[in-house]
């Protein structure tokens, strides 16, 4: 080495070290502009682009730099952003105020919300007591929606929600039917289903069908949470759907809102909402009533909704809520259409005599406490009193058979000749969910653990009969149908206790992991008897499942800068055997006694973030393992030779790409135009799946039901002072409806299989703001008036394609005083 080397070595090792020697330390104390309160979690960034970290519970962050200025930018969700630029003296703590975003927006057209948030946001790590760190989460904000909230339009709903596949019905909104990554849409029932963080399902663990969906126009906004929300809420392949309803205005002791909507095919609806706060009570209720005819005869329907939401403020620490759903509804069921009957004419009705009936009740009483600022708990009390009720016939119409016992034949009477079938479900359960959530320190870092209990006790009854002859809904079983073939009556006593817990760790600044676990102990049974047409008489079917497990899993977040995020979580999932799976309905049916919950995983891996208000993203992979599939098959060997047999009959793997890209063409391209609204978003996803193994023949390597390879919508919103406009562009590739990969037949006459063929719908909608009191909105779905269907029903409401509905328009007016 020669001497100047060593020189200049030496002169650089000088240099670091008292460079090293000249850093400070610089502190910071962010609290409330108003309160006063210290600010925990608030995201410091220095230098505008480099992550520091987050305050702790006493609104502290200290950290290095050898600069003798700074600048600083703190930021924290529903509260205004601060950047400056400090001397660091190495002394003295800066106190930081933020106050909180202004929400009296309503006397602008296009609101400040509109233009700083964008629709469709990710939750943070951690709210309240829920830990969300590396999982993919969607938030859909409500207020920034545009299209037909009176019918809760599923595909302008959740259109920036990657992956969904849904179907369209006719019934004004009254159900939500959506599944993803190859889960049956049908009543939403493979996803955990909340309203404001409590169970609205009919039952969790043996029918998690949901026959009420709160109405669009009462949320604040909905929260998605795919298959790693599994050990939070619940073990269900979907993950987490949970309806946030507006939250009670804070500035006036009465506000109101009031939303009369009209719409193609006589629709009808109403939505009048109160709201206030006086000192430390505040209330938010409304009634929803709609009805319409529906564009197919014998479709009408009528529903009525009441909520209340009830809260009081005891002290600084603790709140008291409590919440009231009612909803009931009654409405004509078409039935279902042979895929001739489809292409013949896709308005037409050969079912007269199918009606459904929902009953619903929910109450939730829920404590919120606030031990310090960095540990919370909160405890909620759910009840569930409701029924459904179905009435009619059960078979698909073959219109060119001379059968009278073929659909709603009459004798030379003019009398029914089919008796209808009438199944009748009753749902009583309750059940508790604790969570007590604490923030410590661990090494330099915050760090965050979440605990939590719940407890489920279910006790529901459902029985099925020979109902009346007659036309109307009449729910009522006929006692002249003693020898009725598809009789039974069963009890399910289902209870379930669950213990769960997740830690994020943070490893540095930008790193954090969370792992986390779910103890299950689950009993279902089924109680009861069904009716042997043979023997005349009622056979006793009696079973019962107790199991213990637990399921594991892992997220972890890594934010190298300011909006820019890489995640990925894996998660076991797990899905116990329903009613319907350990439910005996007629002698030749027999269930495999061995037969057991299916089980398996999901996986994410992803980047997310945006560029200031430009643009937003996010892109992901996903893989989903579906064991022990239950389905149907024809026993050929003992002990159920030439029987059918409910069973395991499989394992099914699912993969694919999803993306969602949002783009403020506003602030990119035409940022001085004060008055303009212009963004456009892309949602896309490329879906890829395999049964794997199967104990059925010709099973293996086909492709699962309900994935459309290809899942696209896209749109574009713009908006000039006091208008605004929206159009979305739906395109879904075809889609397999059974195993057998059953192929669409053109011809079909009389059969409910085949594959749903690909479709496309556009859907435009416009809204113009008068003042801060009155609203216009309108729109038509369906712009292009396409023929197509998104279900083949093999039961209610069909049997056959539901077909879904034709162009159709819309008007609301809002009035708000």
């Amino acid at each position: 080495m020669k001497l100047k080397d060593f020189r200049n070595i030496v002169f650089f090792v000088f240099i670091t070290l008292h460079t090293f020697s000249q850093s400070k330390k610089i502190t910071f104390k962010v609290i409330d502009a108003v309160s006063k309160e210290p600010l925990s979690l608030v995201n410091v960034v220095k230098n505008k682009n480099k992550f520091v970290d987050f305050t702790d519970s006493k609104g502290l962050i200290t950290f290095k730099t050898s600069k003798k200025k700074v600048e600083v930018s703190f930021h924290l969700l529903e509260y205004e952003s601060v950047t400056k630029e400090y001397l660091v003296d190495g002394k003295t703590t800066q106190l930081i105020s933020l106050a909180k975003l202004r929400e009296s927006l309503n006397e602008v057209v296009i609101d400040a919300k509109r233009k700083k948030k964008y629709e469709l946001t990710i939750l943070k790590a951690v709210e309240g007591t829920h830990i969300y760190a590396g999982k993919k989460t969607e938030v859909i904000n409500l207020d920034l929606v545009q299209g037909n909230k009176a019918s809760n339009n599923p595909r302008q709903v959740f259109a920036k929600v990657v992956g969904l596949n849904i179907y369209d019905s006719n019934d004004g909104g009254l159900q939500l039917n959506i599944g993803g990554r190859g889960l049956d849409p049908n009543r939403t029932a493979n996803f955990n289903t909340r309203q404001n963080d409590y169970d609205i399902s009919a039952d969790v663990l043996g029918y998690p069908e949901s026959y009420y969906t709160p109405p669009t126009e009462a949320l604040e906004k909905i929260q998605v949470i795919r298959g790693a929300a599994s050990l939070q809420y619940g073990t269900q392949f979907g993950g987490l759907i949970n309806f946030i309803t507006k939250s009670p205005v804070k500035n006036k002791q009465i506000e109101v809102t009031t939303r009369n909507t009209i719409g193609s095919f006589k629709t009808l609806s109403n939505f009048t909402s109160l709201s206030g706060t006086a000192k430390g009570f505040s209330y938010y209720v409304y009634y929803n009533g709609k009805k319409g005819d529906g564009f197919r005869p014998n479709s009408e329907y009528n529903s009525n909704n009441y909520f209340s939401h009830l809260a009081y403020q005891l002290n600084n620490k603790t709140k008291l809520e409590l919440d009231f759903s009612h909803l009931d509804y009654l409405a004509h069921q078409p039935g279902g259409l042979t895929d001739v009957q489809f292409l013949e004419n896709p308005m037409q009705s050969y079912l007269t005599r199918n009606w459904f009936n929902v009953d619903w009740n929910l109450l939730n009483f829920k404590l919120k406490h606030k031990f310090t600022n960095h540990t919370k708990l909160s405890f909620s009390f759910f009840t569930l009193n409701a029924s459904r009720k179905a009435v009619g016939f059960r078979k698909i119409p073959n219109i060119f058979s001379s059968d009278p016992n073929n659909g709603d034949q009459v004798n030379e009477r003019g009398e029914f000749i089919n008796r209808r079938d009438l199944l009748v479900g009753k749902f009583n359960n309750w059940g508790t969910e604790t969570r007590f959530l604490t923030q410590y320190s661990l090494g330099n870092q915050n760090s965050f653990l979440l605990l939590g209990v719940k407890t489920y006790k279910g006790s529901n009854t459902s029985r099925q009969g020979g109902g009346s002859k007659d036309t109307d809904a009449d729910f009522s079983f006929d006692p002249e149908a003693v020898n009725y073939e598809n009789q039974n009556n069963f009890k399910f006593p289902n209870s379930n206790i669950s213990v769960f817990g997740e830690n994020i760790f943070k490893i540095t600044e930008q790193l954090s992991i969370t792992p986390g676990l779910r103890f299950e102990h689950i009993k279902t049974e089924a109680n009861g008897t069904f009716y042997n047409v043979v023997t005349k008489t009622n056979i006793k079917d009696n079973n019962r499942f107790i199991r213990n497990f637990v399921l594991l899993g892992m997220g972890a977040s890594y934010k190298p800068l300011v909006g820019l995020e890489f995640y990925g979580n894996f998660s076991q999932n797990y899905r116990s055997v329903t009613f319907s799976d350990i439910r005996t309905v007629n002698p030749s049916f027999r269930i495999d006694e061995n037969i057991t919950d299916e089980n398996g995983f999901t996986f994410d891996l992803g980047t997310r973030g945006r560029f200031g208000k430009k643009f937003s993203y996010d892109v992901n992979i996903f893989a989903l393992k579906y064991q022990n599939r239950i389905g149907q098959v024809f026993a050929k060997e003992p002990p159920f030779r030439a029987q059918w047999v409910r069973k395991n009959i499989g394992s099914a793997f699912i993969y694919g790409l999803e993306s969602l890209l949002q783009l403020n063409l506003k602030e990119t391209l035409f940022k001085s135009k004060k008055d303009l609204t212009l963004n456009v978003f892309g949602n896309f996803s490329l879906t890829k799946s395999k049964y794997t193994n199967s104990k059925v023949t010709n099973i293996i390597g086909n492709e699962v039901e309900f994935i459309p390879l290809i899942n696209l919508k896209t749109g574009m919103e713009f908006g000039w002072k006091k208008l605004l406009v929206s159009t979305q562009f739906t395109g879904v590739s075809s889609q397999f409806t059974d195993a057998s990969n059953s192929l669409y037949n053109p011809n079909n006459k009389t059969d409910v299989k085949g594959a749903i063929p690909s479709y496309n719908i556009i859907d435009i909608s416009a809204a113009y703001i008068f003042n801060k009191h009155f609203k216009l909105e309108t729109g038509a779905n369906n712009l292009l008036n396409n023929s197509y269907f998104t279900r083949r029903a093999t039961g209610y409401p069909g049997p056959g394609i539901i077909p879904a509905a034709p162009r159709a328009y819309y008007a609301t007016l809002e009035i708000k005083f």
